[in-house]
Parts: C-alpha cells; sequence; structure tokens
C-alpha cells in the first residue's frame, strides 16, 4: 500500500463492506427486550467481536491461503465476486447477511456476536477484504495501518449500535435503505476492481487487450 490516500481507500473499503448502519435493524430486533446497561454491553461485544475477528485475518489469512494452496490473484477473484453479489443484494436494500434461523435463533437468545458480529458485519466480504488489503501491504507499518483501521471500523460499529435508536427515528426504514442503496453502488465498483485486477494476474493477456 502507498501513501495516506490508499489508506483512506482502505478505510471506505472496509467500511462500505461492513456497512455499520444496515446492521442496526437486526440489532434493534435482538435487543428489544434488554434494558439500557444490557443493550450498552451488546454494542460492545458485537465492535469487539469485529475488531478481534479481522485482526485476526490480518495476520492468519495469509497463511491460511499458503497452506491451501490459493493464489492471491483467485482470492481477489473469488473475494471480488463475493463482494458483488453482497453490493447486488444492497442495491435492492437487501444487505442482510444472516440465514432466517440464525436471526430467530438471536433474537430468541439475546446473542449478539452471532449472527450480528459475525457474519452480519465481519462476514465474508469484510474477511476476503482485509486478506487482500494484508497482502497488499509490504511492510509492518501498512499492517500497523490496516489494523488501526480496523479498530476506527470496530468504533463506528459501536456508535452505530449504540446510537441505534435515534438513528433509526431520524433516518427511518426508508433513509437506511437509500444510504444502503448508495453504499452497495460504490461497492460494485470496489468488487469490479478487485475482479478484473485478478483477472488481469491470472490471464495477463487480458491487460494487452
Amino acid at each position: 500500500m502507498h501513501g495516506w490516500i490508499r489508506y483512506i481507500h482502505v478505510a471506505i473499503s472496509l467500511f462500505v463492506i461492513s456497512d455499520p448502519l444496515g446492521a442496526i435493524p437486526l440489532f434493534l430486533a435482538i435487543t428489544k427486550e434488554q434494558t439500557t446497561k444490557e443493550t450498552a454491553r451488546a454494542a460492545i461485544a458485537t465492535a469487539a467481536t469485529v475488531a478481534m475477528v479481522l485482526t485476526l485475518t490480518v495476520f492468519l489469512g495469509g497463511p491460511l491461503l499458503r497452506v491451501f494452496g490459493i493464489r492471491i490473484a483467485s482470492f481477489r477473484v473469488g473475494g471480488g465476486i463475493l463482494i458483488l453479489m453482497m453490493a447486488i443484494a444492497m442495491l435492492y436494500a437487501r444487505p442482510d447477511r444472516t440465514t432466517a434461523q440464525e436471526a430467530a435463533e438471536a433474537t430468541g437468545n439475546d446473542h449478539v456476536v452471532v449472527p450480528l458480529a459475525v457474519p452480519l458485519i465481519a462476514g465474508p466480504g469484510a474477511i476476503s477484504s482485509v486478506i487482500l488489503y494484508a497482502q497488499q501491504s509490504e511492510s509492518w507499518f501498512d499492517k500497523f495501518v490496516l489494523t488501526a483501521l480496523i479498530l476506527l471500523l470496530a468504533i463506528s460499529v459501536w456508535i452505530s449500535l449504540r446510537l441505534a435508536q435515534p438513528i433509526s427515528k431520524l433516518l427511518g426504514t426508508t433513509g437506511i435503505n437509500i444510504i444502503t442503496r448508495l453504499l452497495g453502488l460504490l461497492l460494485s465498483a470496489i468488487a469490479i476492481e478487485f475482479i478484473t485486477t485478478g483477472l488481469v494476474e491470472l490471464l495477463p493477456g487480458l491487460a494487452g487487450r
């Protein structure tokens, strides 16, 4: 990664892919029977889980790819396709990455780690992106900055969930859906960049056409 412009690009990408605002409806459903203190603890637990999962990915994602013999270019294409599918769902205001069974279990047992933190926020798309960005890191300083950006993302998740009630009242379902669609449009462009870059690495002849 090169320069602060690159870091800003990574920060925006992680925020768009994770979409903390899109997690608000499920968070409200999960915590609707909880007290204010319990809701606050749930927001902290979710943010901490997101930070832990993505930080571990920075340092363990690359070695796992090497263990399974997966080239980073192949993973870039696969991750790009996965992110593109997420973007299409967001464009239709359907950003939920959980199954009906997971959502029902979470609502019944007041759990936030699954499926809210994983796989809704720190899901396959976010994990794939972190692995790709970590592989582009040329030094330990780059990895340090990436980890710091992940912590900033976790803080934004905490703020979004801590203020879930007022944000939901202010924006309403329509407002959240509009923001989700705009983020989906931006996410689709990020996905295409991943896919095309990976294809050029796998098929160098494409670059000359």
